[in-house]
């Protein structure tokens, strides 16, 4: 998988600096290959679809805006990421809210499934992982889904690595605590 990892970095990579040269055909690639998986970033963060596709539209605007601005970077992917959250928190304190909604039932970020199960309980995960604090959710989201080690996430978010560690801790504890009941009946299967 770390593979895969690596792979998807270098892209972004390669988008940046087509960005950077005036490719115009490079912005509308980096989106296709990264809104997705900002999306899922930004509603682990805002807690509903709506503003976390508001959040992935300010943070690549500001590409747009300023070509030069992912190839001026160490690494453009991490940065990427920055942005978004910062998007995303910003939406959060306009909007003034301290918690998250409820009911998630639009969202399309986990990856195409066939089977009705799966979405179940793709659902199901989704709803315990939206009642943790943002702090621990966005710590998730990056390791289970963006497949990033603890420092490249304190990378991401400019906080510790032993923080990042103790987040996904206390993260994993309470998912475990809410999915448990669910996992011995064997209902769900918390693999991304």
């Amino acid at each position: 998988m770390p593979h895969h990892k690596h792979n998807f970095a270098e892209t972004v990579e390669l988008y940046a600096k087509r960005i950077s040269s005036n490719d115009i055909d490079a912005l509308s690639g980096l989106y296709d290959v990264t809104s997705q998986r900002l999306l899922r970033f930004a509603v682990s963060l805002t807690g509903n679809q709506h503003d976390g596709e508001d959040a992935v539209q300010s943070a690549l605007t500001k590409v747009a805006t300023n070509p030069n601005r992912l190839n001026q970077v160490d690494q453009a992917w991490p940065y990427l990421l920055r942005m978004t959250r910062n998007e995303a928190l910003n939406i959060i304190r306009k909007r003034k809210r301290l918690s998250f909604a409820p009911n998630l039932s639009d969202i399309t970020t986990l990856g195409s499934s066939n089977r009705l199960a799966d979405q179940e309980s793709n659902q199901v995960i989704w709803n315990v992982l939206i009642s943790l604090p943002a702090r621990q959710s966005e710590v998730v989201v990056l390791k289970i889904w963006e497949e990033m080690t603890f420092s490249e996430i304190a990378g991401v978010l400019e906080i510790s690595t032993a923080t990042v560690a103790s987040r996904y801790r206390y993260a994993m504890d309470k998912l475990f605590q809410q999915l448990s009941p669910q996992q011995k009946t064997g209902e769900i299967d918390v693999t991304p």
